[in-house]
């Protein structure tokens, strides 16, 4: 079952990933072509605000990619003189209380998106609806809760720790 939800993880971890590289190759494509055509005409509209949504969700899409290949920063170096079983413990209850967390985020921030549809809130200088954005940013933080989950049960029930 583990094993199960670990590929799960891993799938939709790279999914995102994925996609969150197909974002960071627009905003390069829009940071090029707002720089050549502000020296030769007019920069384009809206490049500060299109790149600060196509960000947050470059961002929020690579959490769960990190947390799998153990990116973050950890602070390991009071526990490895401790028990295997305090180690252990300790890594699960981190883990929990982070997927506790990212949960709690990505709902209130799925909430948020809910209600900008709800009030047809629009962009202020193009005018464009951004709660898909912010949906976006919403399902980023469930991905890397998920996968926080996961790392926790796997930790839970390994037969080593590193």
């Amino acid at each position: 079952m583990i094993d199960m939800l670990d590929k799960l993880s891993g799938i939709i971890a790279k999914a995102l990933t994925c996609l969150a590289g197909i974002f960071l190759v627009g905003m390069m494509a829009l940071a090029c072509a707002n720089m050549v055509l502000r020296a030769v005409w007019v920069p384009v509209q809206g490049t500060f605000e299109l790149m600060g949504y196509m960000g947050a969700v470059v961002a929020a899409f690579s959490l769960a990619f990190a947390q799998r290949q153990k990116s973050h920063i950890a602070v390991g170096i009071l526990l490895k003189r401790f028990p295997m079983i305090i180690r252990r413990l300790a890594d699960a209850f981190t883990s929990l209380v982070s997927c506790a967390f990212f949960v709690i985020a990505g709902i209130e921030t799925w909430d948020w998106a809910a209600y900008l549809v709800q009030t047809n809130e629009v962009s202020e200088t193009l005018q464009i609806i951004y709660h898909p954005f912010v949906f976006a940013t919403s399902v980023g933080c469930l991905a890397l809760a998920f996968v926080l989950l996961v790392d926790t049960l796997k930790t839970l029930t390994a037969e080593k720790v590193a």
